[in-house]
């Protein structure tokens, strides 16, 4: 089994900044893109970021110039900085990853249990 695990979140004032994590364990043989997405109350989850195993990126518009995804790919790891950060942001984060698992030949996609961002004076 693959497991997603997420930490980092937390409160926070408008215009701060936050570091999440997402680490990936158990039977992985390779893992492809990475990704978090994140879901706000009443509304629907959306993409924020994902980067490939090659580290080519893509962001939400609502986040361009604010927000970097980054991979460690040697620990199985994905960050994500959140700076200048709004009260829009305001959601649970999850994180999101296409595991191949070791003995299997197709990418399965996993995400993590969520993590609270909350921004708020």
């Amino acid at each position: 089994q693959v497991q997603l695990v997420e930490s980092g979140g937390g409160l926070v004032q408008p215009g701060g900044s936050l570091r999440l994590s997402c680490a990936a364990s158990g039977s992985i043989a390779r893992i492809g893109a990475m990704g978090w997405y994140r879901q706000a109350p009443g509304k629907q989850r959306e993409l924020v970021a994902r980067i490939t195993n090659g580290g080519t990126t893509n962001y939400a518009d609502s986040v361009k110039g604010r927000f970097t995804i980054s991979r460690d790919n040697a620990k199985n790891t994905v960050f994500l900085q959140m700076d200048s950060l709004k009260r829009e942001d305001t959601a649970v984060y999850y994180c999101n990853a296409d595991v191949v698992r070791v003995g299997r030949w197709f990418e399965y996609n996993y995400w993590g249990q969520g993590t609270q961002v909350t921004v708020s004076s």
